[in-house]
């Protein structure tokens, strides 16, 4: 008899213990990432919402106050909206609105077409106009034909004081690959 209460008090006992370890569990992961992106043909805004989906995160679109139209894009065009930016280390594009909860985030995924093998200005301007020391910033994005190396390493090199891990390149991957990314990324 004393046997079978014994037993039955360690039972218990294992599963109050796994039930506070689950309850813990939840509640380190209540904090959801932000997935923050600036997309002007939707390609890097497919790709964030696929991040989001993966990693459970919020979606929060980087807006300009002026939209891109084609003729600004026109990467050919010396005078393009696109080429003088890119062309002007100091441009700032303004963005429509600032984050307002950007505290609540530990992990912002920040996402970008890239131009001129950088991230537009605008993600200067998101950088900038948020309070992001102390978290960890994981780049993202997407490109016709350039990797994402040289425009990660000159947002580590313009912003050194902030936690960067290393970015991915999310052109047509699925989201079995952004899983696999981001396992390997949070073991960094």
């Amino acid at each position: 008899m004393y046997k079978f209460i014994f037993v039955l008090l360690v039972v218990v006992g294992m599963a109050t213990a796994s039930n506070a370890q689950e309850k813990q569990n939840m509640k380190q992961s209540d904090n959801k990432p932000l997935v923050a992106y600036f997309s002007v043909t939707g390609t890097t805004a497919r790709a964030a919402e696929k991040l989001a989906r993966v990693t459970g995160g919020e979606l929060y679109a980087i807006t300009p106050v002026e939209s891109y139209t084609n003729a600004d894009l026109d990467w050919n065009d010396k005078r393009s909206r696109s080429s003088v930016e890119m062309n002007d280390p100091k441009s700032r594009p303004a963005i429509q609105e600032a984050k307002k909860n950007i505290a609540d985030y530990d992990v912002i995924f920040i996402g970008y077409p890239i131009w001129w093998n950088l991230a537009p200005r605008i993600i200067d301007t998101f950088i900038e106009t948020h309070h992001l020391a102390g978290k960890t910033l994981i780049p993202f994005a997407t490109s016709g034909g350039s990797g994402i190396t040289n425009s990660v390493g000159a947002l580590k090199k313009a912003y050194p004081d902030l936690n960067w891990k290393e970015g991915k390149l999310l052109n047509r991957m699925d989201e079995n690959g952004i899983r696999e990314w981001i396992g390997k990324t949070s073991k960094d």
